[in-house]
């Protein structure tokens, strides 16, 4: 009979947020398979559970994952963590456990801390509707590009991002969505925690006017507004904000923005209209 492969939550900071059941698997786990070994290896001397562990993490998985299948097909279960929170959201997994589905080995979640959804709760934003989306992308360009196809989701945005790119983040949200209500959790859970509230950019400017910008932060952003409908012509809409002194670029976000577009369906737009 092939062993399990436990997919197991492990705290986002505070280490009293576990379960009973995960401690539980961790020390019933044949191995247990971790995004950094030094770093669970903290954990689980706190809870006293002496496993072996097993490097698993985004430069190793290819290899790694069939070597693990291989002992859960020999009998042996496995227990996957991260270094925080839920496994596989913005962190390795995906490809063992499809591995796993394959070889018919059962795959058994052990539900537990999420800083998304940790967030999410404390926010103060609508909860109703959500769309998690990772790290944005760190360069320019495709950072912008994801944000304006996010631009009329009904739902609020969730991203996580490195203390070292917080601010350009920011810059970015404002430049792009406007001054939606936005959050801004860090170090959720540790002694440190805070919210910040208020718009992209007076959060950015709080943050810029500290000596350092440090922690680990999770960026949710309020839903799209649903203006009163439009029914001026897209090129007519264009053309009376470049007349009132926009450059055309900012006059075709405005417009995407305020109809709940991309900048690209505007321009698109544009294009077959001439």
């Amino acid at each position: 009979m092939p062993g399990s492969l436990y997919i197991v939550a492990t705290p986002i900071g505070n280490l009293e947020d576990i379960t009973l059941r995960a401690v539980r698997v961790l020390r019933e786990a044949s191995l247990i398979a971790c995004e950094d070994t030094r770093h669970t290896r903290a954990l689980l001397d706190h809870y006293g559970v002496q496993k072996p562990t097993i490097s698993y993490h985004d430069h190793n998985e290819i290899e790694r994952a069939p070597e693990l299948v291989a002992r859960m097909l020999a009998g042996e279960s496995v227990a996957l963590v991260t270094d925080a929170g839920t496994p596989l959201l913005s962190d390795p997994g995906y490809r063992l456990v499809s591995a796993a589905i394959l070889n018919q080995i059962p795959v058994q979640p052990i539900p537990g801390p999420s800083a998304a959804l940790t967030a999410l709760a404390a926010s103060g934003l609508p909860t109703d509707a959500f769309h998690f989306g990772g790290f944005l992308p760190s360069k320019p360009g495709p950072r912008a590009k994801v944000l304006e196809a996010l631009s009329g989701e009904q739902a609020t945005l969730v991203f996580y991002e490195a203390p070292h790119r917080i601010l350009e983040a920011l810059a970015a949200i404002e430049e792009t969505l406007g001054p939606r209500p936005v959050v801004v959790a860090r170090e959720l859970t540790k002694i440190h925690e805070e919210f910040l509230r208020g718009t992209a950019g007076e959060i950015r400017a709080t943050l810029a006017g500290r000596e350092a910008v440090k922690g680990e932060f999770t960026i949710l952003i309020g839903k799209a507004t649903q203006p009163p409908p439009d029914h001026t012509p897209i090129d007519e809409a264009v053309e009376a904000l470049v007349r009132a002194g926009a450059a055309r670029m900012d006059a075709i976000k405005q417009v995407a923005r305020r109809r709940g577009l991309s900048k690209r369906a505007v321009y698109d737009q544009l294009l077959r209209l001439k």
